[in-house]
């Protein structure tokens, strides 16, 4: 009996994430399940479906599971305490070459990287980049933006602020604003690196960040952080609640869903690097297809296609 190969969802399509703690992931009867080895429950999780599934301690995972993972191109991540400590992820379907040429070509010429950083600050902000700067210039004047909008929203929610501050290694230690600050950016950057992922590109090669594992992730989750999680954060920090990580996910959850986050992220990938004005490399003709391919449209150029 023939199987039916499987084929990716594509990643507008998915349910953001899933977090998962305490429990055994394997597969069982060809279903990505959660063991609870005390109390012997399954718990199914349609592993196809969600962007990124995050991997909290305690969790034990087994190799059918990050087969059944990669297979599917859902990113398993691993991560510390509240999400905030990023140990390693699964790469599913791998960076493609002619992709990762042509974001490299950007980041490498200097001229080619200041487009791109000025076309994400004018998504960013709603307006053009201020001529004659550079690039550690343009990040400055972010950098002053952003703390001024972080005053203003603590102002909106009634929230204590003294800055940013926190250490990933005392997650206790840090206010409540900044531990929803911390949970709430972890979850966009999760689901953030699954979209870059997807469309073949290295979280690596960054144009405002550098010299980091997620550089790119962070320079296009930054597009999305004052519309989706940093206002949610400080939401939730005004209730003060109990576990303001948990209250956190399942916010910004929701945040994700209401605004279709996922199925902006991409093409706003793309927009980014056209910025640049380069034609981006034609793939070899054996080259491997992207990791979560888009569906084609059932119609031609006058007809619309769902």
């Amino acid at each position: 009996m023939a199987f039916i190969p499987l084929k990716p969802i594509p990643m507008k399509e998915r349910t953001s994430m899933i977090f998962v703690s305490y429990g055994r992931i394997d597969v069982k009867d060809g279903a990505f399940v959660v063991v609870d080895e005390v109390h012997g429950e399954r718990k199914h999780i349609p592993v196809g479906s969600v962007a990124c599934i995050m991997l909290e301690p305690g969790t034990r995972v087994s190799h059918a599971a990050v087969k059944l993972a990669a297979i599917t191109g859902t990113l398993l991540i691993w991560v510390g305490e509240a999400g905030v400590r990023l140990y390693a992820s699964g790469q599913p379907g791998g960076a493609r070459s002619d992709r990762l040429l042509y974001q490299a070509s950007l980041a490498l010429d200097e001229g080619l990287r200041l487009k791109v950083v000025r076309k994400m600050f004018e998504i960013r902000f709603g307006e053009p980049a201020p001529e004659r700067r550079s690039v550690d210039q343009l990040r400055g004047i972010e950098g002053a933006r952003v703390r001024k909008t972080y005053q203003l929203l603590a102002q909106q929610y009634g929230v204590e602020w003294h800055g940013r501050r926190y250490d990933p290694k005392q997650w206790d230690k840090a206010d409540i604003a900044n531990q929803c600050l911390s949970a709430a950016t972890s979850c966009l950057y999760g689901v953030t690196e699954a979209a870059v992922l997807a469309a073949g590109y290295a979280p690596a090669v960054g144009f405002i960040h550098s010299g980091k594992p997620l550089s790119f992730v962070y320079d296009i989750a930054d597009l999305f952080k004052f519309d989706t999680v940093v206002p949610v954060a400080f939401r939730i920090a005004a209730q003060k609640p109990s576990s303001p990580d948990r209250a956190v996910r399942v916010a910004c959850r929701d945040s994700f869903r209401e605004t279709r986050l996922l199925k902006k992220i991409i093409p706003a990938i793309e927009e980014v690097l056209a910025a640049g004005g380069i034609t981006p490399p034609e793939p070899p003709e054996d080259s491997q297809p992207p990791a979560i391919p888009e569906p084609k449209s059932l119609g031609d150029d006058g007809h619309r296609s769902q």
